[in-house]
């Protein structure tokens, strides 16, 4: 009988320890959004068992179904949703910048005068590597102007400083910081400026382009790979406080793939990481391994990849550099009938887009303006041409900020998945009208019209580029309102729900992963947001205030709020 006792305890040992190892959950008592389909549907229940989603459905066969003892996750009436996935981003930037000061928008203090915004560097800044380092500010959002170079020299006469503008393609340095960076009228500069102040004749501690790009590298300089692993746990933390279960980073170098595969080897990250690295750096990865594993992750559903190909042809709106077919309506300080430029030649567009065909390496454009999009279509098309690939490649052309109607009917015709990033809109939004005038301004960003078209569509914040906030980028998505207050284009507002698609399930068929995420549906990943609000039933402009309540990654809780 002893023996029998002692067998039985063991057995019921192994049936709990089996039952925790399985971690089955059922969520219940909220509105659970599935994400399935075009219009919104509904269930009672989910049960959740190890990483996987079980059941869908309702709640008294939940309740049946999910075994013995089940963690019951009460939802209170909240919002249960699949994970948000980053469609494009710089996670390995936004882990960077945890070592400065978040001077953005969405951070715990945004500063609006240059008053607050060194009043804060002073404050809260830890020198790093010899400087006092501050990220994501705008002049835009300061209302007393932009930040100078004399401001800065005043608050800081000695140390150096250094400001990456929100854009990351702009930044500001003090005097000491054009000394240290070794900055000077006499500095060539190939892509790029070092604006001089007419009337003094000195630099203006402005860095567009080139500058920014070399003076980011040698401010932070190199880091040990202890320090590397603690800035990617703070920047999960932020994607995960955001709802975001995936996340990405485009124009990875080769030290970028290694640090983002080692951090998700040694489970620092539990995030999905996906990179995207450029033409040349893809290039570097064939040398290596002809049959270089695109777009396969690391941990089978999961964990690390490398998705594709990354081409652009043009640059920022905002600053007057994507590339249109019609000129700027504001071309000052540029040559008369200024339309912007492109970065790459057609040929080398060409090339790359017929060596992803080729090899069926997923292709990711990055175009900005009508022409920068012209070309991006010119090489896809020559390369279904000379291909004769015909298949859905869920080819991407990400931002696509102004782009035509008839290239809409391009994007249907050749399968390519526009990626939008509707933030432009209340960030930039007033600029625009200015610079390019109402007709381009309202049609930017033409949400509703490929809806109208029947065609998919993601969105994406391109962090930190704008905020990790999803839900405000889809609350833009909606109103359409600018930072000034008016609204742009009312006639490409889009609905919540699709817009929610635009994070959800559309990424997910973006990456070719819509059979394990970006729906709540059996056997796929247990990746889910709980949202103390619905998007669908609230006023539209109380989207962006709801809160994130938890975050759950392959069934276990990444993000829990305070």
């Amino acid at each position: 009988m002893k023996i029998f006792k002692l067998h039985l305890a063991a057995y019921l040992l192994l049936i709990a320890t089996l039952a925790l190892a399985e971690n089955t959950a059922i969520y219940f008592n909220g509105d659970i959004l599935t994400m399935e389909g075009d219009k919104p549907q509904y269930v009672e229940a989910v049960v959740v068992k190890g990483k996987k989603i079980a059941y869908v459905g309702n709640l008294r066969d939940a309740l049946n179904g999910a075994g013995a003892n089940p963690v019951m996750q009460d939802l209170k009436g909240r919002t249960l949703l699949p994970g948000f996935i980053d469609a494009w981003g710089h996670f390995t930037l936004i882990a960077q910048n945890t070592l400065s000061v978040n001077l953005g928008y969405f951070s715990e203090k945004p500063p609006h005068t240059t008053h607050e915004l060194i009043g804060r560097l002073k404050a809260e800044a830890q020198p790093f590597n010899g400087w006092i380092i501050g990220s994501e500010y705008a002049d835009a959002f300061l209302t007393d102007g932009p930040l100078t170079i004399a401001q800065l020299d005043q608050a800081f006469p000695n140390q150096p400083v250094f400001l990456n503008n929100i854009s990351t393609l702009t930044g500001i340095v003090n005097t000491a910081g054009l000394k240290k960076l070794g900055f000077s009228k006499n500095t060539k500069v190939t892509q790029g400026m070092l604006p001089v102040d007419p009337k003094t004749g000195k630099l203006t501690g402005e860095l567009i382009g080139g500058p920014n790009f070399e003076a980011t590298a040698k401010v932070f300089g190199k880091y040990s790979q202890d320090l590397m692993m603690e800035t990617y746990r703070k920047a999960e933390q932020i994607y995960a406080s955001n709802g975001f279960t995936t996340a990405q980073s485009y124009q990875t170098t080769i030290q970028d793939i290694s640090n983002m595969r080692q951090a998700v080897d040694r489970n620092v990250i539990s995030l999905d990481l996906i990179a995207l690295p450029t033409y040349d750096v893809v290039d570097q990865l064939l040398a290596t391994n002809k049959n270089y594993p695109f777009g396969v992750y690391t941990k089978g559903d999961g964990g690390f990849k490398v998705a594709g190909i990354l081409v652009s042809t043009d640059g920022a709106p905002q600053l007057r550099l994507a590339y249109f077919t019609k000129p700027y309506n504001d071309t000052t300080g540029f040559p008369k009938d200024w339309r912007g430029m492109a970065v790459a030649s057609q040929d080398l567009v060409n090339k790359y887009a017929k060596l992803a065909y080729e090899k069926n390496i997923q292709y990711f454009g990055y175009s900005n303006g009508d022409a920068g999009i012209d070309m991006a279509l010119s090489g896809i098309s020559k390369a279904i041409k000379e291909t004769g690939v015909t298949e859905d490649r869920r080819s991407v052309i990400s931002h696509s900020f102004f782009v035509r109607d008839d290239q809409l009917d391009q994007y249907k015709t050749h399968k390519i998945l526009p990626q939008f990033m509707p933030n432009h809109i209340w960030m930039y939004g007033d600029v625009y009208r200015k610079i390019l005038g109402d007709e381009r301004a309202n049609n930017m960003v033409p949400l509703n019209l490929a809806k109208t078209k029947g065609m998919q569509f993601g969105l994406h914040n391109d962090t930190p580029s704008s905020g990790p906030s999803a839900l405000f980028t889809i609350w833009t998505a909606v109103n359409r309102k600018t930072y000034g207050g008016s609204t742009l284009g009312s006639g490409q507002r889009l609905d919540p729900y699709t817009a929610l698609r635009g994070f959800t399930s559309v990424p997910a068929y973006q990456y070719k992963e819509e059979a394990s995420k970006g729906t709540i549906t059996v056997g796929k990943l247990a990746d889910m947001v709980i949202l103390d609000r619905n998007p669908l039933k609230v006023d539209s402009m109380e989207i962006r205030d709801i809160q994130i309540v938890k975050t759950i990654k392959n069934g276990k809780d990444l993000f829990i709020s305070p």
